[in-house]
């Protein structure tokens, strides 16, 4: 069976994403960055992962009055990442790839396709979604539309997920659809309209890359699904 191989944009954890792909036989993975390897093309690549990181600028939304949130942190955005992963997703769409968005990942989607963002989850008043520490995420239990994509993936209606973001889906683009949320209303997770339709899209707010159990549906599944789709593409 030919190999299938992965496109990861990069970021500060790359080798959690890279890990989490390459545990599976028979995959390869590419890195995706506009800084370095410019070697490694997109053209050879079978499916996209949109990996975690900084905030997507304000700009990409048309909220610019939220800049003022990043007066004092402004390494927590990065414009030339955020033009960079534009294009990812614009070659993806055009390719016809299959994507996989995880936390940054899903607000990059969401706002390419015409959505918005929470700049802030605890100033918005709800509760901090954010990692306790650094190397410790929190937990938090999600529910699952019952009639989603996700769903069927998972098999399940509700679970235990990890969490470190303080940014989340306001506004869903037209296009997308909620699949799961937190508690607190928190998006979770987005899915495309028709999903059986398009290309696959599947976005999620947690980590399954660094989900303690790793053999959870919304790790081990998650993936399994993504990597099916790129390889469905030979068939």
């Amino acid at each position: 069976m030919k190999p299938i191989t992965i496109g990861i944009t990069d970021c500060g954890r790359y080798p959690n994403y890279e890990n989490w792909i390459k545990h599976v036989p028979g995959t390869e993975v590419i890195r995706l960055t506009n800084l370095i390897d410019k070697s490694s093309s997109i053209d050879q690549c079978d499916a996209i992962l949109l990996s975690g990181g900084q905030d997507v600028h304000p700009r990409f939304y048309n909220k610019m009055e939220y800049l003022k949130f990043y007066e004092d942190t402004v390494p927590d955005i990065d414009e030339q990442r955020d033009e960079f992963e534009w294009k990812v997703l614009e070659y993806a769409q055009e390719k016809k790839l299959p994507v996989l968005g995880i936390c940054r990942g899903l607000q990059m989607a969401n706002v390419f396709f015409g959505g918005t963002l929470i700049v802030d989850i605890p100033a918005a008043g709800m509760e901090n979604h954010s990692k306790i520490k650094e190397g410790e995420d929190r937990y938090h239990r999600i529910s699952v539309s019952v009639n989603s994509e996700l769903n069927k993936i998972a098999g399940t209606d509700a679970g235990l997920v990890n969490s470190a973001h303080h940014q989340g889906a306001a506004i869903v683009a037209e296009n997308l659809t909620v699949n799961a949320v937190s508690g607190d209303g928190v998006i979770e997770g987005l899915e495309r309209k028709d999903f059986n339709q398009h290309p696959y899209l599947m976005l999620v707010q947690w980590h399954p890359e660094r989900m303690i159990d790793q053999q959870s549906v919304f790790s081990r599944n998650l993936r399994d699904s993504f990597l099916e789709a790129a390889r469905s593409r030979y068939e």
